[in-house]
C-alpha cells in the first residue's frame, strides 16, 4: 500500500480497450520499453478518455468514435496507432528539439561596444553546439549546480548570525524551556543547494525526558502512515501534567506538533524586536507571516537575492529525526514528520566516498534542471535524490566520466516511474514520493523528459 493518496487509473469500459491499443502500440514502436511510450502517449490517451466520457443522454459509442477521429485513429490496427501517436506527440517532439537546437546556435544581438568580434563569437558558439553531453553537464555543473564558495559562506554567515540572535532572545526570555543547541541544517550545509543561495533551515531540537516521552511511528497509530509520528505522554498516574515543562502543549495525551510551532509564532516571530535585529546584523530581517510553517526573510548587501530561513522545531532519539511541520501532516494536528533527508544524504555521501561518484553530481544537476525547467519545476529534491538511490543499487559504474550515461539513465528511470505513477522511498517504500503531483503535472513532465530521450541538451538550456 502507497501513501500519500498513489494516484489510481480505470481499468473498466474505454479504459480497457485503450490500455490493450497502447499496449500494442508499445510493441510496434519499440522505443526501449512500455515505460518511455507510455508516458509519451499519456497525454494522447488522457485526451481520449475525457473526450470519452460521455453525458447522461448521449451514446458512449459516438463519443468513442469522435474521439478516435479527433487523433486519426479511427482504425484499431497497430499502423494506424503507430501514424497517430507519431502525430500527436514525435511532430512536436522534433519541433521542440529543433526549436531548442537553433536558440542555442541562434547568434547574439550587439548590446554593447565591448562585444567581441564577430569570428571570435562565431567561433564560440560552433564549440558550444559542438560540445559532447558529456562537456555540456561539465559545464552545467559549473555555472547552474554547483555553487560559487564565496556566496555560500556569505550566506551561511547570515544563517548563523540569525540563529544566534534567535537563541539568544529564547534563552533571556524563556529561559525554562528545555532546547538544545541551536544549528543550521538542509542543503544549504550539506552542499547540495543549486542555481543560488537562497534557503536554509534553523534547527530548534526540543528537549524530552525520556522517563515521561515515547515516540511512536506512524504504523503502530491510528494514523497508520509511516511518515507522520507522534509523541506520547507516559506515566501520567505516576507523574502527572506539569511534571514536564513541554505537557503544557499536550491534546489528547500527545505532543502536538501544530500547538509547539505556534508557540514559536507567537514567541518568535511575532515578539522578537526584528528591526533591532537588522539594525545590529546591518540587514533586513522580517518574517513571512500568514503561513502555517515558520519562515524569516533576509535581504543584505552580502547576498545578491534574498534568503529564506526556516525555523524548524525538531525531536531526535537515536537516529528518528521528527519535525514539526504542519503543512505536511494537516489535519492531524497531533502528528509530527519523520525526516528522512539526514539518511538519504548520508547514504549519498558514503556512496561517493567509497567509489569517487559522482550521484551528488548527478542529483546537483537533476534539481538545478528541474528548478529552471517549468515543466519540471513540481519535481522537489527528495524525488530526485531517491531515484539516484535507486539507480545506485542496480548501477555500479558511478565515475566522472560517467555522469552523461548516468544522467541519460536517470531520465529513463524517471519517465517509467511517472508512468507509473509511483516512486517509493528508498528508506520507507510504503512512502509514493509522487503522490503530490497532479496529471496534468504528470503530463506536462513525461513531455518534456520523453523528449530529452533524443535531445537530452534541451534540459540543460
Amino acid at each position: 500500500m502507497y501513501f500519500q493518496g498513489g494516484r489510481r487509473r480505470g481499468k473498466e469500459g474505454i479504459a480497457v480497450a485503450l490500455d490493450f491499443l497502447l499496449s500494442n502500440a508499445r510493441l510496434v514502436l519499440g522505443v526501449g520499453g512500455a515505460a518511455l511510450l507510455g508516458i509519451a502517449t499519456l497525454a494522447v490517451k488522457r485526451f481520449i478518455e475525457r473526450a470519452g466520457r460521455a453525458a447522461e443522454d448521449e451514446k458512449v459509442e459516438q463519443k468513442i468514435a469522435e474521439s478516435w477521429e479527433d487523433l486519426s485513429l479511427a482504425s484499431a490496427s497497430p499502423t494506424m496507432i503507430r501514424k497517430g501517436i507519431e502525430g500527436v506527440v514525435l511532430k512536436h517532439v522534433a519541433k521542440a528539439t529543433r526549436q531548442q537546437k537553433a536558440d542555442l546556435c541562434q547568434k547574439p544581438e550587439a548590446s554593447s561596444p565591448d562585444m567581441q568580434p564577430k569570428s571570435e563569437s562565431k567561433s564560440k558558439r560552433i564549440q558550444l553546439c559542438a560540445l559532447s553531453l558529456q562537456e555540456r553537464l561539465q559545464q552545467y555543473c559549473r555555472t547552474r549546480a554547483v555553487l560559487a564558495p564565496h556566496e555560500v559562506q556569505k550566506a551561511q554567515s547570515l544563517a548563523l548570525d540569525i540563529c544566534t540572535e534567535i537563541q539568544r532572545f529564547l534563552h533571556s526570555r524563556h529561559p525554562d524551556m528545555p532546547l538544545g543547541e541551536m544549528s543550521l541544517g538542509g542543503s544549504l550545509l550539506d552542499d547540495l543547494q543549486v542555481v543560488s543561495a537562497d534557503h536554509a533551515c534553523l534547527l530548534v531540537p526540543l528537549q524530552l525526558e525520556a522517563s515521561l516521552w515515547r515516540l511512536i511511528p506512524g504504523e503502530e497509530t491510528l494514523l497508520t502512515h509511516p511518515l507522520h509520528w507522534m509523541v506520547r505522554r507516559l506515566n501520567l498516574e505516576y507523574f502527572p501534567r506539569g511534571r514536564s515543562y513541554w505537557d503544557r502543549y499536550l491534546v489528547g495525551g500527545y505532543l502536538s506538533a501544530e500547538v509547539v510551532v505556534n508557540m514559536f509564532s507567537k514567541a518568535v516571530m511575532e515578539t522578537v524586536n526584528w528591526p533591532a535585529i537588522s539594525s545590529t546584523l546591518d540587514c533586513l530581517v522580517r518574517p513571512v507571516l500568514g503561513g502555517p510553517d515558520l519562515k524569516l526573510e533576509i535581504r543584505s548587501e552580502r547576498c545578491h537575492q534574498p534568503l529564506f530561513i526556516s525555523v524548524l522545531p525538531i525531536l531526535r532519539e537515536g537516529d528518528v529525526v521528527l519535525t514539526a511541520q504542519p503543512e505536511l501532516t494537516s489535519p492531524w494536528v497531533n502528528a509530527w514528520r519523520l525526516s528522512l533527508y539526514p539518511c538519504e544524504t548520508q547514504r549519498l555521501v558514503q556512496l561517493d566516498t567509497a567509489d569517487d561518484g559522482c550521484r551528488r553530481q548527478t542529483v546537483k544537476v537533476l534539481k538545478a534542471v528541474c528548478r529552471l525547467n517549468p515543466a519540471l519545476r513540481a519535481l522537489e529534491a527528495a524525488p530526485l535524490t531517491n531515484l539516484v538511490l535507486h539507480l545506485s543499487d542496480s548501477e555500479c559504474d558511478w565515475s566522472q566520466n560517467s555522469l552523461h550515461a548516468r544522467f541519460q539513465q536517470c531520465i529513463v528511470e524517471l519517465i517509467g516511474y511517472l508512468e507509473q505513477g509511483v516512486l517509493q522511498s528508498y528508506f520507507k517504500p510504503a512512502v509514493n514520493l509522487l503522490s503530490n503531483l497532479s496529471e496534468d503535472q504528470v503530463d506536462q513532465m513525461g513531455f518534456m523528459l520523453y523528449c530529452a530521450i533524443s535531445e537530452p541538451e534541451i534540459l540543460l538550456i
